[in-house]
């Protein structure tokens, strides 16, 4: 059976950018004011006081200095302190379409082909932006792909899963070329009032070209070598809002933004992860030192530094687990995408790699791959 390749990454940037002074200042000017209009209600303990931020706090606990956008305005404006945009109107993309059609054909591009030799296209992302129709099939429509196309998430493995899903499928035969889009339009779920959280995420979109290697005109790429997926469910990482909210009378402010248990997911998740990649490794009969990279989950640089320790058995050098948290924040599934599309030309045939992204479910999708 013929070798599956990733032949082409493709990245869109939105155009505007926060950096973590900029969000502190409007954090902490919202902060000031609720806690002057609640100081009665604080006083009584009847509210709780809002914390102020700081932004080298912002960058001890996350290692995040940056982040892209795709609304900026309203995100700064502390009687907001959520973006301002308008809704999609029927015809007109979503933003998760514009942002996840630049990245495809940006990976489109890098792996020499035209839309129409894609036949199957996934898109695979943490926030769905519509139910339907389907994003994958607006997509492929405006593209010009062939064939047939879908949406899948699974949280912060979305990505890799939907890597994992694209492989099995050119390796069942049931399509020819395919397509994953990973568009993460993720500012809009921020609780910007929340200050353990107002800075945790950034949008952004990836995508990644799939090729069987009889049908990638001898080209280079990277072999998928292994792949490996693991859920175990949790809830210490949850974002409640759906579609059956209007038909509640009474729902909490917080319901519609993400949540997590910090510590928990930490404790609870890294060990999973390390697991499963020494597990993998153990199957191919490697070692972690016999990796060039690691592209790991970018969420926290704490728990990245973490993992890559537990693995190699020391802490990694910057080469070894590159780390993009600090331009581009948490893009909950796409960050790996992004590391390796960033950090991966310096490869020669033979070297080997990880991609692995975890999160929420808890989830884990894992692949082992190799510069062909």
């Amino acid at each position: 059976m013929t070798d599956i390749l990733i032949t082409g990454t493709g990245l869109y940037t939105p155009n505007d950018s926060i950096s973590n002074e900029e969000l502190v200042s409007a954090y902490n000017t919202w902060a000031e004011q609720h806690n002057q209009r609640n100081a009665d209600a604080i006083t009584a303990g009847q509210a709780t006081e809002a914390p102020l931020s700081s932004a080298a706090f912002i960058e001890k606990a996350s290692g995040i200095q940056h982040r892209y956008t795709m609304h900026k305005q309203g995100m700064l404006d502390p009687s907001r302190m959520r973006p301002t945009f308008t809704a999609t109107q029927p015809g007109e993309p979503p933003e998760a379409v514009i942002m996840g059609m630049a990245a495809a054909r940006d990976a489109l591009a890098a792996a020499k082909l035209q839309a129409a030799d894609i036949d199957l296209l996934i898109v695979a992302c943490t926030n769905h932006q519509r139910a339907y129709p389907s994003i994958a099939v607006e997509i492929q429509h405006r593209l010009g792909c062939s064939g047939y196309a879908y949406d899948m998430g699974i949280a912060c493995s979305s990505a890799t899963f939907g890597l994992i899903s694209a492989y099995n499928a050119l390796k069942a035969g049931t399509a020819k070329r395919a397509l994953l889009v990973n568009p993460e339009f993720v500012t809009p779920q921020v609780d910007l009032t929340s200050r353990d959280s107002h800075f945790i995420f950034g949008d952004v979109a990836t995508a990644a070209v799939l090729e069987p290697a009889d049908a990638a005109h001898p080209k280079s790429g990277f072999k998928i070598l292994d792949t490996q997926q693991l859920t175990s469910f949790s809830d210490n990482i949850r974002c409640d809002g759906n579609y059956t909210d209007h038909c509640q009378d009474a729902l909490p402010e917080s319901r519609p933004y993400f949540k997590q248990e910090g510590r928990k997911v930490f404790k609870e998740l890294l060990p999973l992860v390390t697991d499963l990649i020494e597990n993998q490794l153990t199957h191919n009969h490697l070692q972690a030192s016999e990796l060039k990279r690691m592209w790991l989950h970018q969420a926290n640089i704490n728990m990245n530094l973490f993992a890559a320790k537990k693995l190699l058995g020391r802490l990694p050098e910057p080469h070894e687990a590159p780390t993009v948290l600090d331009e581009f924040a948490n893009t909950a599934s796409a960050g790996s995408v992004i590391a390796f599309h960033r950090h991966h030309d310096d490869f020669n045939p033979g070297d080997k790699g990880l991609i692995c992204s975890f999160g929420a479910g808890y989830s884990i999708g894992s692949l082992l791959i190799e510069k062909c």
